[in-house]
């Protein structure tokens, strides 16, 4: 009886360490790597719903359950893209124990919807895996794409919100800040057709560069007017100038081009109505031209908000004008004639030289106070009234180093439209 006893005790105690032995060991597997909280900056990422206004230039933190692996913080297993083109955007991964910082290496796009994954090759120092998951965010603001350079809001001030491209002390004269096109658009520059002039410095770090986009909103103002408008200018044809005709029947931008050899030169994006490409009768490096009646295009360029986008692709040599998000006219370097010069173009290069011009860009007139290129000119020069200088509203004038797309030009023009 008692062997049956002890043979009893032994079974049970044999049970008992066994169930301890299992607990034990189960509490000394590892966890489980789960993601405890996101955020933007002080923004949260992680919660319900997804947030509307998370800064451009900011970074993300993510801390997770257990410390991470940083092999396995990689750009294939943690990636953020943009969700109109689901374009991947480069960023900088930091890891430090069980947190990980993700930052993007140049500012993000303007009221942009992104998308932030973790993928489950992402493992922690014990080689658990991640269960992939996503989260999204949309940037602060209307849309711009992202690599803005220079930003004019005119919001009270001509001061660049993007870069330091900012007026010289005495570079702002007879400048009145009003309305602009909608109460999310705030104020825009206002010009007296006599006087007013925005002066900027050091402009060739604007347009020196290989692609090139630029983008505003522009109101002319008729009244009392029997002229054209020189709407912006940094040394006129030596930099980059836009003017709209007198007659409303066409614009143009005067862009000075770098050529392969180092020597430059300067080509019209020329955009009068009834226009022609190179399939009815216009020049052959047109390759596409909207042909719009004088009256439409009166309707365009006279005292109404138009939206007017320039892109320069180096890559195509390809430049096109969009008025309002749709493509109006543009031309290929490629076909010009054998041996020109411009089929070798690189990208846009200011070449003006004093005192001719000025190395400053012009908001309100074809070039800067300071240059004596037309200065006898009635149209030409600065302190003649009569001459041609803008009348009207200016508005979101955006510079970037790179070609922006069809898309973003649309998205752009769809999102700041009246």
């Amino acid at each position: 009886m008692k062997n049956k006893i002890a043979l009893l005790t032994f079974l049970t105690a044999l049970v008992l360490g066994a169930v301890v032995f299992h607990g034990c060991k189960k509490d000394d597997e590892p966890a489980d790597l789960k993601l405890s909280a996101l955020t933007a900056g002080t923004i949260d990422l992680n919660g319900a719903t997804s947030p509307t206004d998370v800064p451009v230039d900011v970074a993300f933190t993510a801390t997770f359950t257990a410390n991470i692996d940083p092999a396995s913080a990689t750009a294939a297993n943690i990636t953020l893209t943009q969700d109109y083109d689901n374009a991947n955007i480069p960023v900088q991964i930091a890891v430090a124990s069980n947190v990980i910082t993700i930052t993007p290496q140049s500012a993000l796009g303007n009221g942009t919807l992104y998308k932030l994954e973790f993928k489950g090759g992402l493992l922690s120092t014990d080689a658990k895996p991640l269960t992939d998951l996503t989260r999204t965010f949309t940037t602060f603001g209307t849309f711009s794409p992202a690599g803005m350079i220079a930003h004019w809001t005119f919001e009270d001030n001509a001061n660049d919100v993007v870069g330091n491209f900012n007026p010289s002390a005495n570079g702002v004269v007879a400048i009145t800040y009003t309305a602009s096109r909608n109460a999310a658009a705030g104020k825009a520059a206002t010009f007296n057709g006599t006087t007013s002039i925005i002066e900027i410095p050091n402009g060739d770090q604007l347009i020196n560069t290989h692609d090139f986009s630029l983008s505003f909103w522009v109101k002319t103002n008729s009244t009392g007017i029997d002229h054209g408008h020189f709407v912006m200018g940094l040394g006129a044809f030596y930099g980059l100038q836009f003017e709209i005709f007198g007659a409303y029947d066409g614009a143009k931008f005067a862009i000075q081009y770098e050529f392969a050899d180092g020597t430059t030169g300067a080509e019209d994006m020329w955009f009068p109505s009834d226009a022609t490409d190179n399939t009815n009768g216009g020049w052959q490096g047109w390759d596409f031209a909207k042909s719009i009646p004088a009256a439409d295009m009166m309707a365009l360029l006279k005292d109404n908000w138009l939206h007017v986008t320039y892109v320069y692709d180096a890559t195509a040599k390809k430049g096109t004008l969009y008025y309002n998000g749709e493509k109006m006219k543009s031309f290929d370097f490629n076909l010009w004639p054998e041996g020109d010069a411009k089929t070798t173009t690189v990208g846009l290069k200011y070449a003006g030289q004093e005192p001719d011009v000025v190395n400053e860009l012009a908001f309100g007139f074809i070039h800067s106070r300071a240059g004596t290129m037309w200065d006898s000119e009635p149209w030409g020069g600065y302190d003649f009234p009569g001459a041609n200088h803008f009348k009207g509203q200016l508005d979101d004038v955006k510079i970037f180093h790179k070609a922006i797309t069809p898309t973003e030009v649309q998205l752009m023009y769809n999102s700041e439209k009246p």
